[in-house]
């Protein structure tokens, strides 16, 4: 069992949702979340110390969230939290499991970011 129950977001990362949504067309929030982790946890540095709010109308269930793949995104955190120096206590990896998923929902929906689902599809594919 993971110390991570419920997956809250904060409303500039529900607007920046909502535009990777309009973007993509993808219509799940814990699909577009599921990415902007990935997508975070693959950066070579860690993401920023911040105060994340959670001040908007989106949670989910942290099954939901990883559509069953709890084992899966745990272990992604946990392998990272270590290279990280993170302790493996529930605050410090949830706090940190939501640097992640907010800075990968920036990273998505920034100017750098896909505009439309073709460009999505291509985050998940080797560089060349």
């Amino acid at each position: 069992m993971t110390p991570i129950e419920t997956v809250r977001i904060s409303e500039k990362a529900k607007t920046q949702l909502i535009t990777m949504k309009r973007r993509t067309g993808i219509a799940n929030w814990n699909v577009l979340c599921r990415w902007a982790f990935c997508l975070s946890i693959n950066q070579p540095t860690k993401p920023p110390e911040e105060i994340i709010p959670s001040d908007s109308s989106v949670e989910m269930s942290w099954k939901t969230f990883t559509g069953g793949a709890d084992y899966v995104y745990w272990g992604l955190l946990l392998s990272r939290a270590e290279e990280d120096g993170i302790p493996p206590i529930k605050e410090a990896l949830s706090h940190y499991f939501r640097l992640h998923l907010h800075r990968g929902i920036s990273y998505l929906s920034g100017a750098n970011g896909p505009s439309d689902l073709p460009q999505f599809i291509r985050l998940a594919l080797p560089k060349s």
